[in-house]
Formats: C-alpha cells, sequence, structure tokens
C-alpha cells in the first residue's frame, strides 16, 4: 500500500475510486461529548477580523466589494490569491476564487448579457470585447435556450407559471467528489477518466457516445488544471495527501476548481466530515497534530466557504435574496450497518458556529435520526438555540433511498456522492394553476391566455368537483410544459456551459435525477379546502375573471393536523409527481419534485392573484411546505404534524419546512431549550418527515435588526429561511417584512 495510505484498512477502495468503501473501513465512531473541542488560534482570529472588516466593506458598498472586469474565469485563470497579502502563513488552507478575497469572478457561458449586466449593476464595465467574443464566436447557454424555446414556453415564463428557471444563470446542484482528490490524486483520477474514454464508444457512434467522448475529454482536461492551479500555491496535487491538512487543503482544491468555473444556484460541498476526520485521527495518534490545530484546519476551511461569491444579476437576487452560495456540507447521519456515522470533526465543523460565530455558509446540515447519540443530538440543538444556522433532515427516510454516502446537492435534496448528479429545474406555481383552473386558463395579472382554453367556471359559488375537473386538466397541461421546458434547458445547459470539474469527480456512469418544484402548495390546500367545507364566492369583473373570493363559513386548514386538510396536500403531492412522470426527460433521468420556494415566494406572490383561501393579491406565498401564514391555530407540533404526513417518495427532491420558535417556548434555560429542542426533532422525525429548518427567535428581535441593521449584534445575525441559511441584514426590506410576517410559535 501506498505511503500516503499509511495505517488505513480495507483493499477494495485502492483498487478502485470507491471513497465510501474507505470511509466505511477506516471511520472512528465519537459518542461522547463537546468538551474536547478547541477554540480559534490566533491566526484564525487575525483573518476572520480581516474578513469581518472587508465584509463591512461590502455591505457599504451595497453589496459588492469588487468585480473582475478583464478576465473570465477558468480553473487557471488566476495565479494565487490570499486573504492577507502581509502574512500569507496565517492561512493554514490557501486559494481564492479571483485574485483578491470577496472579488466576484466574471462568468460569460451562462450568457453574457447577465455577466454584463451583473457588472454594470454595481458600477463596474466589463471589457467591451468580451461582449463581441461571447455573441459573435461563441455562444452561451442563455442564448441557445432562448432560440430554442416555443411562444409557449416564453408565455409561460413571462407569465410566470414557470418561475426561477436556470436558463438565465447555471443549474448547480452538482457535488463533485471532492474527496477523491485527497484519496487518490490526479493522477490516478485521470488514469481512471482515460480507461473510460478508451472504452467509450466502440461500435456505432450515437448521439450518446459522441457526446459521452467529448465530456470525458473535457473532463480530463479539467483535472490537468487543477494540478496547475495547485501548483500556483506550491502544491503537488497529482498524489494522494499524505496527512491531514493536504487531505483538507486537496479537497478545498476540487471544489476551488468547481467554483472558479460554474456559478451555478448551488454549489454545495458535499458528506466530507468523516472522511476528514480519518485523516485528522491518524495524525493525532501519530503526534503530528494538536486538537487546536486540527480545530484551526476545519475554521480555515469553513472561512474559505463563507468566503464564496458569485456576481449576479438584479432579477436573481429576487428570487434568492440574501447573496447565497448554498455551500451545503453535512454531518453525522448512520451508515448502512447501522453504525452512526457521527465523529470528532462532525462536532469540530458545529463548533465553527461559536468560533467564528453565526453564518450562512456552508449551509450546515445534520442528518438526523434518533439513534445517533443524545450527546451529539444535543450539542446540534444547543448550536441551533444559539445560533439559528442549522438545519435538519431525516437520514433515516434518505438512506434507504440514497445509501449512506449521499450529499445535500442544494437545500434539501439529496444525491449519492460521487454517483449521481441531478438537473435543476425550478417552480412550477401550483396556486395560480389553481385560478388558471378558475379562468379558463387565463391570467388573472396580465389577462393573457396562457393556460388551456377551458370554460370559465361561471357559477355564484365555486363547485369543489367542477373545480377539481378543470385542475386536473390545467396541471396536466403544466406539467407536460414544465418538462418540456426542462428537457430543453438541461440540453443546452450540458452543451454550453458543461460541468467539467465537478462531472470529473463523479463517476463516468452516472445516475441523473430530473429535480422540479412546487411553488404556493399550502395555499392550494387551504383553497381546495374552503371550496370543499366552507362556501366560496368569487367576485368578478366585466370580464367575468374573478380577481377575489368571499368565503361564507370555517374550513379546517394545512398546518392544524386535521386530516381533511393534510388529506388534500397528500393528494396534491401524488397527483403532480403522477403527471410529471408521463414524460420523457433529459437523458433518461429519473423525475423527482420538491416543495420548496426558497425567497421566492415574494416574487411568486406578486404575480399570483387573490385565492380562495383569504390570501390577497399580491402577497407572498407561503414557503416550502410551510402552511399558510396565520392558518397554524394548533401550536408547532400540530404543525409539524401535518407536513410529516407528506410521503418523501413522492417528493424526493425534498419538503422543505421552516419554523421559528419564541426562546421562552422552548424553556427559560438553555439546558431546557436544548432538551424540548430534541425531543422536538425526535418526535417529528420519527413520524417519517423529511427537513426542518429551526430559527429560534422572537419577532422583535426581527423588527428591531430591520430597523437597525447598523447595531454591532447584527452584522452577522443568521436566520433560516427556507432551505438555506441568510444574514437577515442582507435580505430585502420586501423579505424581511415576509420574515417577520410567518409564524413564531410562542407555545409548543
Amino acid at each position: 500500500m501506498r505511503e500516503e495510505w499509511r495505517g488505513f484498512r480495507g483493499s477494495h477502495w485502492v483498487d478502485d475510486i470507491n471513497v465510501r468503501d474507505f470511509i466505511q473501513k477506516n471511520y472512528t465512531q465519537y459518542s461522547g461529548d463537546e468538551s474536547f473541542l478547541a477554540g480559534p488560534t490566533d491566526a484564525t482570529n487575525k483573518l476572520w477580523g480581516i474578513l469581518q472588516e472587508l465584509n463591512k466593506q461590502q455591505r457599504a458598498k451595497g453589496g459588492v466589494l469588487d468585480m473582475e472586469t478583464e478576465v473570465v474565469s477558468s480553473i487557471t485563470a488566476y495565479g494565487p490569491g490570499y486573504i492577507s497579502e502581509a502574512d500569507k502563513s496565517l492561512e493554514k488552507i490557501v486559494g481564492l476564487q479571483t485574485d483578491k478575497p470577496l472579488k466576484r469572478a466574471f462568468m460569460p457561458y451562462g450568457g453574457i448579457k447577465m455577466a454584463e449586466e451583473a457588472c454594470t449593476t454595481y458600477g463596474y464595465t466589463p471589457n467591451p470585447r468580451f461582449h463581441e467574443i461571447f455573441t459573435k464566436y461563441h455562444k452561451t447557454h442563455n442564448q441557445g435556450v432562448y432560440d430554442a424555446y416555443t411562444p409557449e414556453m416564453r408565455l409561460a415564463r413571462k407569465n410566470k407559471i414557470l418561475t426561477g428557471l436556470p436558463d438565465t444563470y447555471g443549474r448547480g446542484r452538482i457535488v463533485g467528489d471532492y474527496r477523491r482528490v485527497a484519496l487518490y490524486g490526479i493522477d490516478f483520477l485521470i488514469e481512471k477518466k482515460k480507461f473510460d474514454l478508451k472504452n467509450c464508444g466502440f461500435g456505432e457512434m450515437t448521439d450518446n457516445v459522441i457526446r459521452q467522448r467529448e465530456e470525458l475529454s473535457d473532463q480530463i482536461k479539467c483535472l490537468a488544471e487543477m494540478k496547475v492551479m495547485a501548483e500556483s500555491y506550491g502544491f503537488d496535487i497529482s498524489k494522494p495527501a499524505k496527512n491531514a491538512r493536504e487531505a483538507v487543503q486537496w479537497l478545498y482544491f476540487g471544489y476551488l476548481a468547481a467554483i472558479k468555473t460554474q456559478n451555478g444556484a448551488a454549489m454545495s460541498v458535499g458528506r466530507v466530515s468523516t472522511f476528514l476526520d480519518i485523516y485528522i485521527n491518524r495524525d493525532l495518534e501519530e503526534g503530528t497534530l494538536t486538537e487546536s490545530e486540527a480545530q484551526e484546519l476545519i475554521d480555515h476551511l469553513v472561512m474559505k466557504l463563507r468566503m464564496v461569491k458569485f456576481a449576479r444579476i438584479p432579477s436573481y437576487n429576487q428570487l434568492f435574496s440574501g447573496d447565497p452560495v448554498w455551500a451545503t456540507l453535512e454531518v453525522a447521519g448512520l451508515g448502512g450497518d447501522g453504525r452512526h456515522m457521527v465523529t470528532k470533526t462532525d462536532y469540530r465543523f458545529l463548533h465553527t458556529l461559536e468560533n467564528m460565530g453565526p453564518a450562512p455558509e456552508p449551509n450546515l446540515t445534520v442528518l438526523y435520526s434518533r439513534r445517533l447519540p443524545d450527546t451529539f443530538r444535543r450539542y446540534a440543538a444547543k448550536i441551533s438555540v444559539l445560533s439559528s444556522s442549522i438545519q435538519y433532515e431525516n437520514d433515516d427516510v434518505m438512506r434507504p433511498e440514497w445509501g449512506d454516502d449521499y450529499s445535500i446537492c442544494c437545500c434539501v435534496s439529496a444525491t449519492e456522492t460521487g454517483k449521481e448528479m441531478q438537473f435543476f429545474g425550478a417552480r412550477a406555481n401550483l396556486a395560480k394553476a389553481l385560478l388558471y383552473a378558475i379562468n379558463g386558463g387565463i391570467d388573472v395579472k396580465t389577462r393573457m391566455q396562457v393556460g388551456p382554453r377551458l370554460p370559465k367556471i361561471t357559477s355564484e359559488y365555486l363547485d369543489y368537483d367542477e373545480v377539481i375537473r378543470n385542475y386536473d386538466e390545467v396541471l396536466e397541461w403544466l406539467a407536460g410544459l414544465y418538462v418540456n421546458v426542462l428537457n430543453l434547458i438541461q440540453y443546452m445547459h450540458d452543451k454550453y456551459y458543461y460541468e467539467a470539474a465537478e462531472m470529473a469527480l463523479i463517476d463516468t456512469d452516472v445516475r441523473r435525477t430530473f429535480a422540479t418544484g412546487i411553488a404556493g402548495f399550502s395555499h392550494v390546500i387551504d383553497s381546495l379546502s374552503a371550496i370543499k367545507y366552507a362556501k366560496v364566492k368569487p367576485i368578478r369583473d366585466a370580464d367575468g375573471i374573478a380577481i377575489d373570493f368571499e368565503v361564507e363559513g370555517d374550513f379546517p386548514r394545512y398546518g392544524n393536523d386535521d386530516d381533511r386538510a393534510d388529506k388534500i396536500g397528500v393528494d396534491l403531492l401524488k397527483i403532480f409527481m403522477t403527471k410529471l412522470k408521463k414524460h420523457h426527460t433529459y437523458r433518461d433521468s429519473e423525475p423527482t419534485t420538491s416543495i420548496l420556494t426558497i425567497t421566492s415566494n415574494v416574487v411568486y406572490g406578486k404575480a399570483t392573484g387573490a385565492l380562495p383561501d383569504g390570501r390577497k393579491a399580491g402577497e407572498p406565498l407561503s414557503p416550502g411546505a410551510n402552511p399558510s401564514y396565520g392558518a397554524e391555530k394548533n401550536g408547532l407540533l400540530a404543525s409539524l404534524n401535518s407536513v410529516a404526513k407528506l410521503p418523501y417518495e413522492y417528493a424526493l427532491d425534498g419538503i422543505s419546512n421552516t419554523q421559528t420558535i419564541s426562546p421562552d417556548a422552548l424553556g427559560h434555560s438553555e439546558e431546557e431549550r436544548v432538551t424540548n429542542l430534541v425531543n422536538v426533532l425526535d418526535g417529528y422525525f420519527e413520524q417519517g418527515a423529511h427537513h426542518l429548518n429551526v430559527n429560534v427567535f422572537g419577532t422583535e428581535k426581527l423588527v428591531d435588526a430591520m430597523e437597525h441593521p447598523e447595531k454591532p449584534e447584527y452584522a452577522n445575525f443568521t436566520i433560516r429561511v427556507s432551505g438555506y441559511a441568510v444574514k437577515f441584514i442582507d435580505l430585502t426590506r420586501e423579505q424581511q417584512l415576509d420574515v417577520i410576517s410567518r409564524t413564531c410559535h410562542k407555545q409548543l
């Protein structure tokens, strides 16, 4: 066995690329508490101090500190860059996206107009030759999409029945197995990809074979460029990492290659903590590393992940407010053999929120199970109470589907690490679709005929069966159109903006999933419930379009553990997923869906008219799978029970649930709050629920932060929104008001 692998057990992973096998053979469980953890080193404090000052300058400049205007980003576009040029030795993990900290790269392959607008919005002027190059000589992803769009697709997009489509930005959600760089070194990875290329395409040169041969060639080129990039920092990553510092550094170089070449909507890091713990453990046992130095490595890696920034356009920032990256990183979970996978490095990653304070990135995710050690569950809950910076996903429902080595590729959706990729696809507005069913396919906002030409419903009161018949036809149309739009987008992204660096770190024989999404979920449930159990009278204008609704009587609402309403939600999810599956998906991918809206619920709401549930025109939609604002009347546990009834098998892309709990609702001491939060998580996930964002603060704190963002205590005030976290003061005022209007549970 190689010297770099000294002391490691197992043989299968030695001959074939199989990081999962390496982890299972070598990781050390940790069932103790957090007492071993070390505080920040002087180097960490100095570097974080520099970054805090840069973040302050960035906010003062309107959210962008600096932008590139002369260099098109690539793996090797820049020489080495450091946080502190004055003392480079401070950084134990090196590497920047560009040549300066927080400077945003110029990335035109997704679309030259977007890249230019991202610059000009903040007062920068890109070199005009780029416009000529990327309009006359090199087509972009965005141009390819718009060249192929049909009139029906353009109309649906314009009217926002389909929203947040990745046609004007990188699709993201592809997680390279960055651990491979550390475990095997680049030369071995190149050798394996060359073998795949050599054995690809004997016989007929079909479209698929031709495409795969070109993609493999691009992957091999990217792997070679990773070596060149690392050499500029004085490292040789051609061979495996031989200690913990190299393992962290090599892994980060792989991730750095990804964020230098792609600006996708989610650039996740993956499941790296247990892997890195194996190297740290070995160094600790050999006496070449101390606990303080081990924590420093993790702190500095996390610091780099907090620095990731992309140049974005205003319309993107409206959809995804708060400048998120979704550098999602997972801890914990269980192995297929039943052993928990908690290690000391899982603690170290959560501890960064104490050493450097709360932060949105990386998007720290606990893969939760009641079978995790009580000490770890309590520590995670403690960090949630202190920072509101962690999300939880149910490992017990995900592991049977994705195995025990999956990563969260965006906010809440999983892919098997190194074995799978996802085609991201944004949202279909099912609340707006319900209005199409009532108004004959006419959009109440624009008065355009967008949906199928159905008879308008003209009765004085809405009849449930008539509405359902029309709604079924609208959903049938919408599902087919949605899949076709995404097929086109994914085709053009592969053609003009292929993620070669990430795919180089994924198996050539890759499983592909096809992600779709649902917006307006709770409003459809409550609207259909109102029509079924109360009397709903449409208020029509002179053209016979229902522009508002009067509700007579009461009706059950989703979010109160009432099966009458909750069953409508379960049926809606099943029906839409069934309709999606009827259609061919690009590259024979497997269709999935999510109930997830990020912060886009404000934008979606503006485009959606009044609904039969009482929501007024233009008001924000409720985020993700959350009940509608004000609908929850029976406390947090009843709300959680309603969401937990949604079957994960029908929404494998994720079911996002974000809850805010008043600290006093959890208890009057830290000990009591931690105990109660653990009990809430245990009970919720044991019902088969998928996801939970946990915020622990009162509405009054949000209001004060909105009115006084200059207060020092709010500089890093982090909140969970819908699948990710943001600094509250980085949200637009509209988004802040939306967050403030959400239910804050004052009782369990």
